[in-house]
């Protein structure tokens, strides 16, 4: 524990007096690394695998059919901590360090009993999961052996995740790191010891995979049952109540919804693909959501960063702070989402390459980067109103605004635009920055609106 201390009290953050721009550096720094190591987290599973000689490349396809279902899981653990944590800052900040404590234990309550539910739901139907995610004969062996050991180390994923934004929200963000990078570096150095050295294969990944996930886990747990930390997991507060964990819930319903439907979203555009454009657009699509999916990363940090500031500052009842942390985090969204855009219009082939060098597989990548990247600037806007709206603890507004840009927008415009243009193609990548435009119009709408009324109601 000295390293604990000596990282804690190198970072002490006043969320309710130190200057918006200090406390916005201090806290998505650190929070845009985790979200980067934690991307290379999962990639490392891959590259080591892929390279297994003779089997590499079925091994790889089945890991690949697993992440869908791994993505359902963990968007559990953000239907818990992602909708406890906003609010547990929101009452620090009203300085009712005990109701935030009573919310922390109720929402630890309730990622264990997920826990046991999901490995219970995922031991007994992982294989027509697996096969409904794209398994085939081939591969099904490598995929549920991996998610077999995966699924009985769920307890762990869970609570890494889950508490760990509960150590965000308090201003921690160097020990959130730490959560991340434990696992991350475990995994690392375990990859390869259980792969090749004790020729485990795709049950070596997966093992080491729950190892490093156990000790990131501890960490957490280490953490918010230690002195350091302003909200303590209290044997008291482990009963769960309803009127505590119930609106946790409603708020954690959002981003749930953000991370679960990833995988739906797969499906639809590899299926749309598929249908018109064979197994080349399939593959340009694996590229192109790999490149959205990790140049947001920065995005979610920024926003991650910016929640305990919101949130904390809403509860105090400090407005000016409250305009000033969103202004800054919206100016900084936009920031980025702009250079983001132009790296993919004007040097789309240099995120291309990363992925792939051949050339037809890579012409048909960089020309539908331009088209499924169109509207990426304005996702800055995008991600600043929609993540402040959980901050801010609307549950209700945040829920639509999931639900509307994914399932009522994107998934009907990936089956509808093909009957309006010839190069069908083109119209089911057209779908994204079309959805993204209607989305951001109606969230920044929205967002001003609702904003209004919830300083008027403070």
């Amino acid at each position: 524990m000295k390293l604990l201390d000596k990282l804690t009290t190198s970072k002490e953050t006043d969320l309710g007096s130190e200057p918006v721009g200090r406390l916005l550096a201090t806290l998505a720094v650190p929070a845009i690394a985790s979200q980067i190591v934690n991307a290379l987290y999962n990639m490392v599973d891959r590259m080591y695998i892929g390279h297994i000689p003779e089997t590499g490349p079925m091994a790889l396809t089945g890991l690949g059919v697993c992440f869908p279902l791994i993505m359902i899981v963990s968007a559990f653990a953000c239907l818990v901590g992602m909708g406890g944590a906003p609010k547990a800052s929101i009452y620090m900040g009203r300085r009712d360090n005990a109701h935030a404590e009573k919310i922390l234990g109720n929402c630890t309550t309730a990622l264990i009993f997920l826990s046991v539910t999901l490995t219970v739901l995922v031991l007994l139907f992982k294989r027509p999961l697996l096969y409904l995610f794209g398994a085939s004969e081939n591969t099904i062996g490598y995929a549920e052996s991996y998610m077999t050991i995966y699924a009985l180390g769920t307890v762990f994923v869970q609570l890494t995740l889950g508490l760990n934004s509960f150590i965000s929200a308090q201003g921690f963000s160097k020990i959130s790191m730490f959560t991340v990078i434990i696992g991350a570096v475990t995994n690392i150095i375990l990859d390869p010891i259980f792969i090749f050295g004790f020729g485990m294969g795709v049950k070596g990944a997966a093992l080491a995979t729950v190892i490093s996930q156990a000790l990131s886990a501890l960490w957490a747990v280490k953490f918010l049952t230690g002195n350091v930390t302003v909200l303590r997991i209290k044997k008291k507060y482990l009963r769960v109540e309803r009127h505590i964990l119930s609106p946790c819930l409603a708020l954690g319903v959002a981003p749930f919804i953000m991370q679960s439907t990833e995988s739906l979203l797969v499906l639809c555009f590899n299926s749309s693909l598929l249908k018109y454009g064979g197994d080349t657009a399939v593959g340009a699509m694996t590229i192109l959501s790999s490149v959205m999916q990790f140049a947001l990363l920065p995005l979610q940090g920024l926003t991650q960063g910016g929640q305990p500031i919101i949130s904390f500052n809403y509860g105090a009842g400090n407005l000016d702070r409250v305009k000033k942390g969103f202004t800054l985090l919206l100016k900084c969204c936009l920031t980025y989402a702009t250079l983001l855009w132009a790296v993919c219009m004007f040097l789309p082939q240099l995120p291309v390459m990363i992925f792939t060098s051949e050339p037809e597989l890579t012409d048909l990548s960089v020309w539908a980067l331009r088209i499924y990247m169109a509207s990426v600037f304005l996702m800055g806007a995008q991600n600043a109103c929609q993540q402040s709206f959980i901050a801010l603890g609307n549950a209700k507004v945040s829920t639509f605004l999931a639900i509307f840009r994914k399932i009522i927008l994107l998934i009907p415009l990936i089956y509808i635009l093909p009957h309006f243009f010839s190069d069908k193609v083109f119209a089911v990548f057209l779908a994204e920055p079309v959805a993204d435009a209607v989305a951001v119009a109606t969230t920044c709408t929205m967002f001003s609106i609702e904003f209004r009324k919830l300083m008027k109601k403070r």
